[in-house]
């Protein structure tokens, strides 16, 4: 944290992002309306004591959809770097250390995955499943598993890389003449050391899961109605954007705040955790 704190943009960055955060742990208590209650009664309606941001064409209040987007868009990120984390981890690790014919064949899985964009095999995965995308819940589980499983490749080069590296230091060594099992030579002396690139490796593809999740859902095959995905409140604001350009303008200036804040941060982070880029 003190290294953090000397990189302005970063520890900026981090603040904002721990308001967000705030923000979606307590939406239903921020908000000032439930984001699907609709009244067409107020459709349209610019900012004023009663909608702060307005309303959309539908009546329902902007702000409280936005706070209620940052908790999906927020909690989508964090659901996928788990998937991505669990399987890059694993892949990375058991490539790496044992190689042969697992790391073979794990690593060209990996190399089939990375050819693809990650975007558009999540678009060909929710394409294919038709109806069951379309209920919100499920959509949004599918969303997160889409993403996850087309997206631990990179994750997974840079963790088979810098195991090979740790597997030559003179402690690993030490470790496999004293006798100690595979399990613990991974889990006591390898994983700790790749804690940080892998720190640094999720901060930064959080900023590319958020986008990439918005982008599903302006596709609309992203989380679906009535969750207020940012992605999804673009979409519906394009008929408008022309003569209303604000139900455009606030969910991408949050959607563009979180994605440069995390990449800002991931940055830091990695200067932060660098030793040989810390000062004396």
């Amino acid at each position: 944290m003190r290294e953090l704190k000397k990189n302005k943009i970063a520890f900026a960055s981090l603040i904002f992002l721990g308001l967000l955060v705030f923000v979606a742990v307590f939406a239903n208590v921020l908000a000032p309306y439930p984001f699907a209650e609709q009244k067409l009664i107020d459709r349209m309606q610019g900012p004023s004591a009663t909608h702060r941001l307005g309303t959309d064409d539908l009546g329902r209040d902007i702000l409280s959809r936005l706070v209620y987007g940052a908790r999906i868009s927020l909690s989508v990120a964090v659901l996928v770097e788990l998937v991505v984390v669990s399987i890059g981890v694993t892949v990375g690790l058991i490539a790496g250390f044992f190689g042969g014919w697992a790391e073979t064949v794990l690593m060209r899985i990996t190399d089939t995955l990375l050819a693809f964009p990650d975007v558009l095999l999540a678009i060909l995965l929710l394409g294919t499943l038709g109806a069951a995308a379309s209920k919100p819940l499920v959509s949004l589980f599918l969303v997160v598993m889409s993403l996850g499983i087309t997206g631990w490749p990179p994750l997974a080069r840079l963790v088979r890389g810098q195991v090979l590296s740790l597997r030559k230091r003179e402690f690993v060594e030490a470790a496999i003449a004293m006798g100690a099992s595979n399990g613990r030579i991974l889990l006591r002396h390898i994983l700790p050391n790749l804690l940080s690139p892998i720190i640094v490796a999720v901060t930064v593809d959080a900023a590319g899961v958020i986008l990439a999740e918005a982008t599903l859902s302006f596709l609309g095959i992203g989380v679906q109605r009535p969750f207020p995905s940012w992605g999804r409140m673009i979409n519906d604001a394009l008929d408008y954007y022309r003569s209303e350009p604000r139900l455009v303008f606030w969910p991408a200036i949050c959607l563009s705040l979180t994605v440069i804040a995390l990449n800002f941060l991931g940055d830091g982070l990695r200067d932060a955790l660098d030793p040989r880029k810390r000062s004396a």
